[in-house]
């Protein structure tokens, strides 16, 4: 059974960039990368759909940053509590 190819970022950032300057068509940039056309047109929907988040102020972070940042905050606090309670306790 084949693994299905993973593509990085940057690629795909590629790719849709050259798409979107028009210059060859996505079935020219398909032979060319060896691509499917219908990916190229996802990624290209993709990346458009998310543009507007580029220029949002203080936005920078995304859910998985701002969802790890709570969690290193709760276990720094469960941390002091977990420390207050031993030297209580005398442990």
């Amino acid at each position: 059974m084949k693994k299905r190819k993973t593509y990085s970022a940057g690629f795909k950032t590629k790719i849709v960039l050259e798409a979107l300057q028009e210059r060859e068509t996505v079935q020219e940039l398909a032979r060319k990368y060896e691509l499917h056309p219908g990916q190229i047109s996802t990624w290209k929907a993709q990346f458009l759909s998310h543009a507007d988040q580029v220029f949002e102020k203080g936005s920078s972070k995304t859910e998985d940053d701002k969802e790890r940042d709570a969690l290193f905050k709760k276990v720094g606090q469960l941390q002091l509590e977990n420390d207050f309670l031993k030297k209580v306790l005398g442990k």
